[in-house]
């Protein structure tokens, strides 16, 4: 007898159905997989069949076959377990009268007939779903990553027994119950910008950059807060909507690192350490293709420390993910794409010994030294950065003072309007914040007065900047102009907007 019954895998986030079909016959017993199985797939063998045995169920003595298709599509990992077992008591007759036709099986089996979690299944079920299946058997373990997809009859299982007992119809499992999504923010953090003393330009610079998605630099001495700024970030970021939760969770799902919610309620904030290589940051594997640091960074931050310690082949592979917000990752294993939309936040000291252009300290690199370690850093990917700022020492009196300055909360509320803003202006445009916008979306909606104009191009002119430049400078402008609430871009904010690019400094 031939039985037939539907898994799926993944091919970076999309799941691809895989239909298992298993053949039971009379002759001399063997038990052989086609269809371009792995490893991994082969040695279910011997998981399935002591899962079988071990849930008081029979494993056939008869020539099987098991098929996987289509069988031009590698298949790996432990995700096909349950729909082999499944299958297998299907075509041996043991699930007469069960309909399985329209459920898909996920799973990977222990020897004792339990079931253990998967990486990836959200984005399975997401397509599944898309596919039209609107019935999923998984395991418990996976429950409260699989709660948030609604419209579906989702069943969470402990055992293989389990299964077989609700697909027979003599103890029905209860499907999930959908929950609602909900933003999470601690209520007391150390880390917010109340904490931060002094430094009035960049905390102007980070506020500008989470509003329209700017990528940012600061540059200054070892000590003056510029770690501290950058993790103050996601403290005042606009809340993830659903949809956005949705696509991260996806990604972090394939990566195995999402958290006892099952889903990610904050913006993810990245920041890999300098030895990081090539492949850990854009993303890859010997087998299966892993999303990156830079994917992990979707939607939230990447933050870079002491940004001329990377190496330069891993700062150059960022330059076409910060352009196009999605990354081909071409491997052995395959061809997978990821998206890549974060904002890039980097910090750097001005020179080797970090006092270079200090009010208050004396450097003491050769100017062969600083331009050395400026090199590092290419002027291909400085241009893709929006506002580079300078962070300079503090004074005691600044530090000792007990006044606060402005909260993550007052400057988010802020954030949040502009990106209100934004959200209306882009409604029919497919994008979310100013630094997405392509040339159709400036020429439409950043036009500059005479004014603002001739204070670009004398900027233009006398910095030698790119083309790339000129527009990321009226990008910022839009959002400076977005922040005072100004449906026009005015001097001021063109003004404001170049006083952020530190190119005949950092050349």
């Amino acid at each position: 007898m031939i039985a037939k019954i539907v898994c799926y895998t993944l091919c970076g986030l999309e799941g691809v159905p895989i239909e298992v079909e298993t053949d039971v016959n009379k002759g001399i017993p063997s038990y052989e997989m086609v269809g371009l199985p792995d490893a991994a797939v082969k040695e279910s063998k011997e998981r399935v069949r002591s899962a079988i045995k071990n849930s008081g169920m029979l494993f056939p003595v008869n020539r099987i076959t098991v098929n996987f298709a289509p069988a031009d599509l590698r298949k790996e990992g432990a995700a096909y377990d349950l729909a082999i077992a499944v299958s297998l008591l299907k075509a041996s007759e043991q699930l007469i009268g069960a309909q399985v036709e329209d459920i898909v099986f996920l799973g990977e089996l222990a020897l004792n007939g339990d079931l253990r979690p998967l990486n990836g299944l959200l984005p399975i079920l997401i397509s599944a779903k898309g596919h039209g299946f609107t019935r999923f058997i998984i395991p418990s373990a996976n429950a409260r990553e699989a709660r948030f997809l609604g419209g579906a009859e989702i069943y969470p299982a402990r055992t293989l027994s389990q299964v077989v007992r609700h697909l027979l119809g003599t103890e029905r499992m209860a499907p999930l119950e959908t929950a609602r999504f909900s933003v999470c923010r601690p209520e007391t953090s150390s880390v917010d910008l109340k904490y931060v003393k002094g430094q009035p330009v960049a905390r102007r610079a980070i506020e500008i950059a989470v509003a329209g998605g700017h990528n940012l630099l600061m540059v200054g001495p070892p000590g003056t807060g510029k770690t501290m700024l950058a993790r103050c970030l996601p403290t005042i970021m606009p809340d993830l909507l659903f949809s956005e939760a949705l696509e991260i969770t996806k990604i972090h799902s394939v990566a195995g690192i999402l958290g006892e919610e099952g889903i990610v309620t904050e913006r993810p904030f990245r920041t890999p350490h300098h030895t990081a290589t090539t492949v850990s940051m854009c993303g890859g594997g010997n087998r299966v293709v892993h999303p990156g640091e830079i994917s992990l960074a979707h939607g939230g931050v990447l933050f870079l420390d002491e940004l001329p310690e990377y190496k330069r082949s891993t700062l150059e592979a960022l330059r076409q993910p910060l352009e196009d917000g999605t990354i081909t990752v071409s491997r052995a294993g395959g061809t997978v794409t990821y998206p890549a939309r974060f904002m890039l936040c980097a910090s750097m000291n001005p020179c080797p010994c970090g006092n270079y252009g200090s009010v208050d300290l004396v450097c003491s690199c050769t100017p062969n030294e600083i331009r050395r370690y400026r090199k590092k850093v290419s002027g291909p990917l400085l241009d893709r950065i929006d506002l580079q700022v300078e962070v300079d020492n503090i004074s005691y009196d600044d530090l000792s003072a007990r006044k606060y300055g402005e909260s993550s909360e007052q400057v988010r509320e802020r954030v949040n309007k502009a990106r209100r803003v934004q959200t209306n202006r882009f409604a029919e445009s497919g994008i979310q914040t100013n630094a997405e916008m392509g040339e159709r979306e400036l020429s439409e909606f950043c036009v500059l007065n005479r004014e603002s104009d001739e204070i670009l191009r004398g900027a233009f002119e006398k910095m030698k900047l790119s083309a790339r430049a000129r527009s990321r400078i009226i990008k910022v402008a839009r959002t400076i102009a977005d922040l005072d609430l100004s449906e026009s871009i005015l001097p001021k904010h063109v003004f404001e907007a170049v006083s952020y690019r530190l190119y005949d400094k950092l050349g």
